[in-house]
């Protein structure tokens, strides 16, 4: 029988030999490259912290001594050791666990974590709470991937240095982000690297935390007599591990920027097995760069995430110092965005809609309030991009709405995405206010119109078909499901308006008061939640008049991963359902 079969917590490995050990990471790797060649996943970040992770519960005894994996998309190795193996080696069980921590899933996880940066934090809460409450069990925060630069973590190991207890921060050190790392942190990284952690430049020790550094993060012995020595710590240390991101396999090594997240893959090749289709990144880099080219005051910006914008290093290489990457620094970009517009460039920033949530602050205050002509692009918002409860994002046309001063904007195609990009470019300044772009999250595809190419009457929704009786305001991803309704609605000799609001964060009052004249029933759709959300705009306008509004989206609720069509028929956004309910309020009109 094979090692990986014998594990059903961490106390199975506690009496195995090192030689065991090394072979128990063999085995863990190749499940793994089994099991995300089928479903993607994040592999070179968790192949590079596989036997520090077996160290770690090797020498410390989990869930009593308590480990916090920043960011958690590094925890695979600790899933299968701590008894969910069947997630890794059995396909009938690939499902049974999400891609990062959850202590619904397990005593040994504590936290729900998915964003960046916060690991060093929580893991000193969990001192003052056991120190409060009277323990003495190891509190373990373990960080890396360029998690550093992000101001939770810097905020923390600020306060870290005058904390007086058991604390054991493992920096896992890999030399890199999701792409190359930046920041002046990582330089004195490399200098402690460079000198086997004994240069007396220290970032860590200048704060007043004990350092230690083992060159060879995958050397089993190694790494069992670094965290013996470090284990019952009455001072918080730092514990720098140098490892290599995608260690194990080739590709991953290799391009472990490529590698960092990947979606199913030949296990022969690494060849993406969705082929090489056309992508919003792709078509957004492609369009920024033409632009780039034309317009010298232009910045295209990106805060440790730019494959999201599609900004590969042959990309990024020719936007030279017209690219501008913070590292894993959200708070510090929004502000450098306004900084650089008041300057009279013009910043151009895309990441996920799940990250922006972290600025809220900035949103409002350094841009918002500032009038900042920012280009803002949300991508991977709307159930259509669902992911992980951590990732997903539909609660952006709620957070927006409520900011004043930002105008939000929810293209249906690829022509009217590029069309507003077009316009805002070159008339940013002119608006003399920031506006975001919710970009679509399905497939490419072209629109069947013309689109307009003059933005700047806003607030002005598109009749995309004239009818009476029933009006549809489909917003952005769910524009095609609006297109849906309407035609299911003409088989009960119903013709619909059709409208494409395009502006979600304020209302068409116009066109909405025409809708009056011959229009009882009013629609909205939208690929978010309903509170603060679009509808509810449409609903309060409406609120005195004698037309009613069925305000569809989704409920105001965390969602974890989940089919498509299992989102959409909870929410009552199937079509079927949306025409059922439609009827029945027109037959009782």
């Amino acid at each position: 029988m094979r090692l990986i079969h014998t594990i059903h917590s961490p106390s199975d490995i506690k009496s195995m030999s090192s030689d065991d050990l090394q072979e128990l990471a063999g085995e863990i790797r190749e499940a793994l490259l089994v099991k995300l060649s089928q479903c993607g996943g994040h592999v070179a970040s968790n192949f590079g912290l596989v036997e520090a992770t077996i160290v770690m519960h090797y020498v410390f005894d989990s869930p009593t001594d308590k480990i916090v994996f920043d960011t958690s998309h590094q925890t695979y190795t600790h899933k299968i050791l701590t008894g969910r193996a069947k997630a890794f080696l059995e396909e009938a069980h690939y499902a049974d666990v999400t891609g990062y921590s959850s202590p619904q899933e397990s005593v040994h996880d504590f936290f729900t974590i998915g964003h960046t940066s916060t690991s060093i934090s929580l893991a000193m809460g969990l001192c003052k709470g056991r120190d409060l409450c009277g323990g003495t069990e190891n509190i373990i925060a373990v960080i890396g991937d360029g998690s550093l630069s992000g101001g939770e973590a810097m905020e923390a190991m600020n306060c870290a240095g005058e904390y007086s207890g058991n604390l054991i921060i493992v920096v896992n050190d890999n030399e890199r982000s999701i792409q190359e790392n930046h920041g002046g942190i990582y330089k004195n990284l490399t200098l402690l690297r460079n000198t086997n952690g004994n240069a007396q430049n220290n970032w860590f020790t200048a704060q007043g935390l004990d350092y230690v550094y083992e060159e060879n993060g995958h050397d089993i012995d190694a790494l069992i007599r670094l965290f013996e020595k470090v284990k019952d710590t009455n001072t918080p240390i730092v514990v720098h591990i140098h490892t290599k991101k995608g260690k194990g396999y080739e590709y991953a090594e290799k391009s472990p920027e490529e590698w960092h997240y990947r979606p199913p893959f030949e296990l022969e090749t690494g060849n993406n097995i969705l082929g090489g289709r056309k992508t919003y990144p792709d078509v957004t880099a492609e369009f920024l760069l033409k632009k780039a080219a034309e317009i010298p005051e232009l910045a295209v910006l990106t805060a440790g995430s730019c494959a999201v914008m599609g900004l590969t290093p042959e990309r990024r290489k020719i936007l030279g110092n017209q690219y501008v990457d913070s590292g894993i620094a959200e708070e510090h970009t929004a502000a450098l965005a306004s900084g650089i517009a008041r300057r009279g460039g013009i910043p151009i920033w895309g990441t996920l809609g799940t990250f922006f949530q972290r600025i809220y602050d900035q949103l409002m205050q350094d841009i918002a309030l500032n009038k900042a002509s920012v280009i803002l692009l949300f991508f991977g918002c709307g159930a259509y991009t669902a992911s992980d409860i951590t990732h997903t994002c539909l609660y952006d046309i709620a957070m927006l709405s409520a900011i004043p001063g930002i105008d939000y904007f929810a293209p249906t195609c690829l022509d009217e995405y590029e069309a507003m990009l077009e316009w805002f470019i070159h008339n940013i300044h002119a608006s003399n206010k920031p506006v975001a772009i919710r970009v679509p999250g399905i497939n490419v595809w072209r629109g069947k119109c013309e689109q307009d190419i003059d933005y700047s009457s806003l607030y002005r929704f598109r009749v995309e078909q004239k009818g009476e009786g029933i009006a549809i305001l489909a917003v952005g991803n769910f524009f095609s499901r609006g297109e849906g309704v309407a035609d299911c609605i003409k088989s009960y000799g119903i013709k619909p308006t059709l409208i494409n609001p395009r502006y979600v964060s304020g209302l068409d009052e116009n066109l909405l008061e025409e809708l009056k004249v011959n229009h009882k029933l009013v629609l909205t759709l939208e690929d978010g939640i309903v509170d603060g959300g679009f509808g509810e705009k449409v609903a309060r306008y409406y609120g005195d008049s004698l037309i009613k509004v069925l305000v569809r989206g989704c409920k105001r609720k965390f969602y974890d991963y989940r089919e498509l069509d299992d989102y959409l028929t909870e929410n009552r956004l199937q079509v079927e359902q949306i025409v059922e309910d439609i009827m029945d309020i027109w037959k009782n009109s």
